[in-house]
């Protein structure tokens, strides 16, 4: 008689959600030996990665540690122990892996060479199939049946699933039309899962503007201003860069860079207060000196102009706060464009938002990302509660939590 033994099958994984936190986990999993099945509510893998590299894909950020885990303000610690394992330089090296070679920007910020986000999907996706990684598209995630079997809505029927190990990686609330619809909080919640709830992050808020600024200056770009704000422990902060007024109020990357205080703000307070520098290359003084010159007949928008250096919708702000008869106070003109007070009233919608905040508490779930309330069931990317400004921040944290939650996966089904 034959002494052949048939192996044991591969233990199996599902990982559930196609964006950079759930490749990057298959791409762990298989590669340690695992049978995985990686399930995607759309049609595609990796939209809003798509969408997001539009204008030229930020990978991540040259800043050094500990400064890139201060980005993810009360989680830094946590965060920090994830980049331990998977850092910025980490990820520019996988995508060299891809045949994808990275630069830095002026701004710190790492882009592929050719600014493209599609060509690195296209080759991660076919990599990770010729892996063995299986892709069930179309698959929507409705949660667990009564068995403790995974359920996926498909085109043709619900269907279930008993994998040996779990990966949840269903991004946060942002953008729903590429599937971060956030319906995953539902049935965690259901089943004893902490979750802080869902917020913008990275996002524009809504001031009042008046019918005839909105008329005449939606859209415009804000360049060469200085944001003054006051943290959450009180302490006044500033940051120099860009904004664009909309027909709802302000965004932009300057605006994204603290929209986290502004947000928290607005939940104490109610609203809260952003003041711009109109004119950062000159102080008070000077600024008095230049606007007393004799005006000669000239209107005061186009005294702004000649002495103040003010375009377009900078002298629009100004009369959107003071009025009209701006011009008859030198001196409150000088301080408001030094100091322009802007209300914000309340964030954008989530769906809006390039990110949000909340998600799955951290205290919810072990060092390798497990939920305590779910063994076998892990965690990773967005749908976790962090948050952190644009600039590949997202991204890298993304990836090395994706890396921490598979490895725990694979000591898990060891022991």
């Amino acid at each position: 008689m034959s002494s052949h033994v048939d192996p044991a099958p591969a233990r199996r994984v599902a990982v559930i959600g196609g964006g950079p936190a759930g490749l990057f986990a298959a791409e762990r999993l298989v590669a340690a030996g695992l049978a995985v099945d990686l399930y995607e509510a759309k049609g595609s893998p990796g939209r809003k990665f798509l969408i997001a590299g539009k204008g030229g894909l930020n990978l991540t950020h040259s800043d050094p540690r500990p400064l890139f885990d201060n980005r993810y303000r009360e989680q830094s610690a946590t965060v920090g122990r994830w980049l331990d394992g998977f850092d910025a330089d980490a990820l520019r090296g996988w995508a060299a892996g891809l045949g994808v070679d990275t630069y830095v920007g002026s701004s710190g910020r790492v882009f592929p060479v050719d600014r493209k986000a599609a060509p690195l999907l296209r080759g991660w996706v076919r990599r990770l199939k010729e892996q063995g990684v299986q892709f069930h598209v179309q698959h929507r995630w409705l949660g667990w049946g009564n068995t403790g079997a995974l359920r996926f809505a498909t085109p043709d029927a619900t269907v279930e699933e008993m994998p040996d190990a779990t990966v949840l990686a269903l991004g946060g609330g942002s953008w729903p039309q590429l599937g971060s619809d956030g319906s995953w909080v539902a049935p965690l919640r259901a089943h004893g899962v902490d979750t802080a709830p869902l917020q913008a992050a990275n996002c524009g808020f809504d001031v009042e503007w008046t019918p005839w600024f909105v008329q005449r200056n939606a859209g415009m770009p804000l360049k060469a201003v200085v944001a003054h704000w006051t943290d959450l422990s009180g302490q006044p902060r500033q940051l120099q860069g860009e904004c664009v007024t909309s027909e709802y109020g302000i965004e932009g990357s300057m605006v994204y860079a603290l929209s986290a205080d502004l947000r928290e703000t607005i939940n104490r307070d109610g609203e809260a207060t952003l003041s711009l520098d109109l004119v950062p290359g000159r102080d008070l003084e000077r600024l008095l000196a230049d606007l007393a010159q004799p005006r000669k007949g000239r209107s005061f928008g186009e005294h702004l102009r000649r002495q103040a250096g003010l375009d377009t919708v900078k002298t629009a702000l100004l009369f959107e706060v003071l009025g009209k008869d701006a011009g008859q106070d030198i001196g409150r003109v000088a301080a408001t464009l030094k100091r322009l007070p802007l209300r914000l009233r309340r964030p954008r919608p989530i769906a809006e938002a390039i990110s949000t905040a909340g998600g799955v508490r951290l205290e919810a779930m072990d060092d390798n990302l497990m939920l305590q309330a779910l063994p076998g069931v892990f965690c990773a990317g967005e749908m976790l509660d962090w948050e952190a400004p644009t600039g590949g921040y997202l991204l890298t944290a993304c990836y090395a939590s994706a890396l921490r939650a598979a490895d725990g996966v694979i000591g898990w089904l060891r022991r």
